[in-house]
């Protein structure tokens, strides 16, 4: 039985996710919460947050299923859309700024 969250249009680039996501993937559900609280990466709070949803999430659709047996099968940083900004440079150039996006989606089953 698995069980997901999503988070969509978090405003931090899909590699600078991906980085932490790797962390805690095929790991247990504990053992990936305490990975996250030690990281320094400021998305892994985020993250933190998005895996207590889908441990909670794995609670209500099957009130039988152990927390302590649950593991992360799946966790992915898609990339979202793209803010485009402009910077002002000089002799009348501009410079593109891209203020980039992603979609977390954490799965978690029980082993």
């Amino acid at each position: 039985m698995e069980a997901m969250a999503i988070a969509r249009f978090v405003r931090v680039s899909p590699l600078k996710t991906d980085r932490v996501l790797r962390l805690i993937r095929g790991q247990q559900v504990d053992k990936a919460q305490e990975i996250l609280a030690f990281t320094k990466r400021p998305i892994a709070t985020r993250i933190g947050k998005i895996l207590t949803s889908a441990v909670a999430n794995a609670t209500v659709k099957a009130e039988e299923v152990a927390v302590d047996r649950l593991f992360v099968k799946l966790a992915v940083a898609d990339p979202g859309p793209t803010l485009k900004r402009i910077r002002p440079r000089a002799q009348g150039r501009a410079n593109r700024i891209l203020k980039r996006m992603t979609h977390i989606k954490i799965v978690v089953e029980e082993r």
